[in-house]
């Protein structure tokens, strides 16, 4: 039986360490970090997911300004906003809320957004120093599958590394992430042939090409650590006309053989929401000159 790595108890440890390094730059600086949630239109989940970001942000101890847009807001509005964030010298993270309306470029505006505000690590900048190793903000998602393996097996040096999917918000990040800790990385994907082969010969399997338990558990070696980065809404099994939440990995199958796995939900999306504050801070702290706090 694979050991659970639990998403939402890790995630209140980082979250932990982060609240106590904001409350020792205040008292040494007499400063506290903000972080400016903008979010155009009326989506639910985006609507929902703001909320929870601005509470976690206010527990910690940070100070969240929120921004809301009406949906037809245009594009050059959108842009003048972020740019305006870009230049207040009291806002240290800027999380552009997407998917944006569908008249809205997320590109156009992700453009000039401030590589050292990104809290995201989604500007072209901010891949480009992933991509290079040079210090930067990382994308919160792959970061939080890395810190969830480590808490598997703490060090990944020599392991094989198989990551399905190969999008720039995950696939492609969480690559570099794995290779920066001398990971063996490939990238598979839905062109790939034999892919059940493929997965069988990875120590770690990072599963995020969204399709819903499309990963069975044949396809993974015993003893390997399953990150499941999926979000998938399915009928209920016990509830006609509800539906459940499932990863990309078949969880029941998967718990038989892997050594270590991530549930659904409770794995990695609270891991992304307490990524996101600790970007916060580190952006505060590069921004300001302060010394940047060590945490998991």
């Amino acid at each position: 039986m694979a050991q659970v790595l639990d998403g939402a108890a890790i995630a209140a440890e980082l979250r932990g360490e982060v609240a106590r390094a904001v409350a020792d730059l205040k008292a040494r600086h007499g400063q506290t970090p903000c972080l400016a949630a903008v979010l155009v239109g009326d989506d639910p989940a985006s609507h929902v997911y703001v909320a929870a970001k601005v509470r976690d942000t206010e527990e910690t101890g940070m100070r969240s300004l929120e921004i809301r847009l009406p949906a037809d807001t245009s594009e050059a509005d959108l842009i003048a906003r972020v740019q305006a964030l870009n230049a207040d010298n009291d806002v240290d993270g800027i999380l552009v809320q997407l998917p944006l309306p569908a008249h809205l470029d997320q590109n156009n505006v992700l453009a000039v957004l401030s590589p050292e505000k990104d809290v995201d690590g989604l500007t072209e900048v901010s891949a480009g120093r992933l991509a290079l190793g040079k210090p930067g903000l990382r994308p919160c998602t792959p970061e939080g599958c890395v810190i969830l393996a480590r808490r598997a097996q703490a060090d990944l040096s020599g392991a094989n590394c198989l990551v399905l999917g190969r999008s720039i918000l995950v696939g492609k990040p969480a690559a570099f992430l794995f290779l920066a800790e001398n990971c063996t990385v490939t990238i598979a994907h839905s062109k790939t042939r034999d892919l059940p082969a493929r997965c069988r010969e990875a120590d770690i399997l990072v599963a995020a090409i969204g399709r819903a338990e499309m990963v069975r558990g044949d396809w993974i070696k015993p003893g390997a650590i399953v990150i499941d980065v999926g979000i998938n809404r399915v009928p209920s099994l016990k509830t006609p006309g509800k539906t459940r939440l499932v990863g990309d990995v078949n969880y029941e199958e998967a718990l038989e053989v892997a050594g270590a796995i991530t549930p659904v939900p409770g794995g990695v999306g609270p891991m992304t929401r307490a990524g996101l504050l600790r970007n916060t801070l580190r952006a505060a702290c590069a921004r300001r000159g302060w010394e940047a706090p060590g945490m998991i």
